[in-house]
């Protein structure tokens, strides 16, 4: 557990089942896959107008809602212009 740990207070990017995307950094986690991202972000694309920020704090996730966990490399992250991206949102994940 103690080499999980050093994954703590860094930037990650979360793809949920439901097709959200959310964006914070890792806080909090367990063995069930659960996470509190602090400085949460859903990230809403559109295929008609730019990405929408929707500010959300401090966040619990489930981790049975969880698909798919990514560190973020901050400094690119940064470069992007989400405003002007124009993308169709992910759809949802079915088993």
């Amino acid at each position: 557990m103690s080499a999980i740990q050093s994954f703590v207070d860094r930037d990650y990017d979360l793809r949920l089942l439901l097709g959200w995307i959310m964006q914070g950094t890792l806080k909090a986690f367990d063995l069930r896959s659960n996470v509190v991202l602090a400085d949460c972000v859903e990230r809403e694309f559109s295929a008609d107008e730019g990405v929408e920020m929707i500010p959300l704090g401090l966040y619990l996730i489930k981790g049975d809602n969880v698909a798919l966990i990514g560190e973020v490399d901050t400094d690119k992250d940064a470069t992007i212009d989400f405003g002007a991206l124009k993308a169709e949102p992910l759809p949802q994940i079915h088993f």
